[in-house]
């Protein structure tokens, strides 16, 4: 086997992933794409999305400088011949070096900052067609999610860690919202115990009282929280996404809002006791609308996406009408039934059969749904 990385992922004096774990899953990764390459007709691919360059490197590699951009500042290219190349202009080189590619056996490719000789030299260097997850002249578009779909243990391992401290930092800032405060001090709450651990956020939606109820989608706008809050966000390291979402109540919780609790935790039981290997996009759209129906909410399915596959993506895919995407194996999932106030969002695993929990948050009340016999706990409101 080749030696594709000389180092163990360290995390707080702990190692999470030795070096031969992360070697053999750069290996496999190395080989998944080349037999790709063979499949496709292709002689090379560029690789320019954080996602996928995250992928390849087993998280080793997180080429981010402005978060609002979907490509890094380097790019990578591995070719049908077996070669790997990582390409950045001359400014960057120094630290994609010293604190990126440095351990990992890509040879660099180097250009003027004014220069970007990326897609010239992607072609020159694989000497026929190049696929690439960014658009480019000359360029052949290609979606590799099929190819990271399924985790390894190494990508497990970084998940469990991730989903745990996500978690935490969620508990954490929930613990110290109190009545007054805007959405863009829950979101700075929340956003500095994520970024004090190393965690990225990547979507924010916060929302007080009513904005909770009347918008799925409830981006922070300064209102000022009375009774109700919610913290609904995903977060990334290693090119892994975690989502979570948790609320807070001061005083009692009506028992409408309760009761929609309840039901979204019954919506969330039945999509993730569907979600098992072969499972197609369109057959858990409908088991979201059977449950929605059999808690009487027909049609709520119909107001916003109820989730699917996560990983490298927020979303790799969501569960629609019409939808082909298959589950596979050692696939990470984040549903997020809803119903007009009422939630159930967690980032799980599913192995052989079993879901795991990732953003365990044993401290908030818990609610249980159940589907085919099966108890799946979901989170409950924190009552303050």
């Amino acid at each position: 086997m080749s030696k594709r990385i000389t180092k163990n992922l360290v995390v707080n004096r702990v190692t999470l992933v030795t070096e031969a774990a992360w070697n053999a899953e750069l290996e496999a990764k190395h080989e998944q794409l080349l037999e790709w390459l063979r499949r496709e007709k292709l002689a090379g691919v560029l690789l320019r999305r954080h996602e996928n360059i995250a992928w390849l490197t087993g998280g080793a590699v997180e080429e981010s400088v402005c978060n609002a951009v979907e490509t890094a500042v380097a790019s990578v290219l591995v070719t049908a011949a077996g070669n790997r190349y990582y390409l950045t202009s001359e400014n960057e080189a120094p630290r994609a070096h010293d604190e990126e590619f440095g351990a990992l056996d890509f040879e660099p490719v180097l250009f003027p900052w004014y220069a970007d000789e990326t897609v010239s030299t992607a072609l020159r260097l694989s000497g026929g067609s190049v696929g690439s997850d960014t658009p480019g002249p000359g360029l052949t578009p290609v979606n590799l999610f099929p190819l990271r779909a399924a985790l390894c243990e190494p990508e497990i391992a970084r998940y469990r860690w991730l989903g745990a401290e996500v978690a935490a930092a969620t508990v954490e800032a929930l613990h110290q919202v109190e009545p007054g405060l805007s959405e863009y001090d829950l979101e700075a709450i929340t956003a500095a115990g994520l970024l004090r651990r190393g965690i990225r956020p990547s979507v924010a939606l916060y929302a007080v009282d009513d904005r909770i109820l009347k918008y799925k989608h409830a981006v922070p706008r300064g209102n000022r929280l009375k009774l109700y809050g919610m913290l609904n966000l995903c977060a990334r390291k290693w090119g892994l996404v975690v989502s979570i979402t948790r609320f807070i109540h001061f005083g009692p919780l009506p028992e409408v809002l309760a009761a929609r609790f309840q039901s979204a935790a019954q919506v969330n039981a039945a999509l993730l006791d569907a979600s098992r290997v072969g499972a197609t996009s369109a057959g858990l759209f409908a088991v979201a609308q059977a449950a929605y129906a059999a808690e009487g909410f027909p049609g709520e399915e119909q107001f916003h996406h109820q989730g699917g596959p996560t990983g490298y993506g927020e979303r790799e895919w969501v569960a629609t009408p019409t939808g082909t995407e298959t589950v596979v194996n050692h696939q990470a999932f984040a549903w997020n039934p809803s119903i007009r106030g009422g939630k159930a969002e967690d980032t799980v695993l599913m192995q052989d059969g079993k879901i795991e929990y990732l953003t365990v948050t044993p401290e908030l009340p818990v609610i249980e749904g159940t589907a085919s016999g099966t108890t799946y706990p979901a989170a409950g409101v924190l009552v303050r």
